[in-house]
């Protein structure tokens, strides 16, 4: 989604009334519920976030000059800046040393880098559509963030095909956004 994310990609800007700011908070926490405990660290009650407006229907969201979500369509997503920060509040997959270097390159993640013997898949099932943080054996730090597209069930059982799309990853064009 951010692979060749560039300033020139950034439409508008605007400031974001407080109402929809707490509106922001509430849908984050709906859809990542381990974030309400950090909600108002990520989210400052008196900050003033502002909206960023970019091409193909993204929207990012900046809190002191960082941006710390963003928005495709009614998804929201954070980056990986937050993740670093609060990795406990996502859920998490882990691939395999040889997959390192291709999700680094923005590439989807298959099934196989899931389910080998360096990687991970969480205990309970997780469906379609959800977002998952993307670890690496050996390493400390979320790599990139994706979307599951099949669920981590069937992604033990086929084995094959992509299991995870990728949305933003270290390096990215987001990652390397300033303001």
């Amino acid at each position: 989604m951010f692979k060749k994310f560039t300033k020139e990609d950034v439409h508008s800007r605007s400031n974001i009334k407080s109402s929809v700011q707490r509106g922001l908070k509430t849908k984050f926490v709906s859809q990542f519920e381990k974030l309400e405990p950090v909600i108002d660290d990520i989210i400052p009650k008196k900050s003033q976030a502002i909206l960023i407006k970019c091409e193909d229907r993204i929207q990012l969201y900046s809190i002191d000059e960082e941006v710390v979500l963003f928005q495709h369509f009614d998804d929201l997503i954070p980056t990986l800046k937050v993740v670093h920060k609060y990795p406990d509040c996502f859920p998490r997959v882990q691939v395999d040393r040889g997959a390192i270097k291709f999700v680094l390159s923005g590439a989807n993640i298959m099934c196989p880098g899931l389910t080998s013997a360096g990687a991970k898949l969480p205990e309970e099932n997780l469906p379609v559509d959800t977002y998952v943080t993307v670890y690496a054996e050996g390493k400390e730090n979320a790599l990139a963030i994706g979307k599951l597209l099949m669920s981590t069930d069937d992604i033990k059982s086929i084995n094959k095909n992509i299991g995870v799309e990728l949305v933003h990853y270290l390096g990215d064009g987001l990652w390397n956004l300033t303001e």
